[in-house]
């Protein structure tokens, strides 16, 4: 049997993967000291942080009724069960982030890995979509897809411009 999520539980998903990405760049900009480099990762920090503050306004502005509990959850198992769909996906945060990186990659290196973990996060969030089951829902979910294609295609701008 497969899972299905309503809207705010998309949204909370989403709001806590882009919140993971931004401490992943942040963390990881910490041991680069080429400062082109880490005013990247910085920047890339900030984007992810950007749309975690804009999923979580969206969020808010969702009405219960759009949101319904899908079971009784009195232990709050729900809420874990979406903490670590979140947690474990993308930016896993039970890694260290700079055990990812040496440190001394770079910007075009920086890039691609932040593209790639963008179309990562975009599968996964496509994969949430089937999850929904109203099409006002999954029009909404195409929200947080259609900001992953934009910061996608603003990473590939900058990395043919090193090319």
């Amino acid at each position: 049997m497969g899972f299905t999520f309503n809207l705010c539980e998309i949204f909370e998903m989403a709001e806590k993967i882009e919140h993971n990405g931004a401490e992943f760049y942040r963390r990881v900009a910490e041991q680069f000291e080429d400062a082109e480099t880490r005013k990247t990762l910085l920047q890339l920090a900030e984007w992810e942080q950007q749309h975690a503050d804009g999923f979580a306004s969206v969020r808010r502005e969702i009405t219960e009724g759009e949101c319904p509990a899908s079971t009784i959850d009195p232990d709050h198992q729900d809420a874990l069960y979406l903490k670590a769909m979140a947690d474990e996906h993308i930016f896993n945060t039970r890694e260290d982030p700079r055990q990812m990186l040496t440190g001394r990659e770079s910007r075009e290196d920086i890039l691609r890995m932040a593209i790639d973990l963008d179309k990562e996060a975009m599968a996964f969030y496509v994969g949430l979509k089937e999850a929904v089951r109203r099409a006002s829902d999954k029009e909404m979910v195409d929200i947080v897809i259609k900001a992953k294609m934009r910061h996608i295609g603003i990473l590939s701008q900058e990395l043919g411009a090193l090319q």
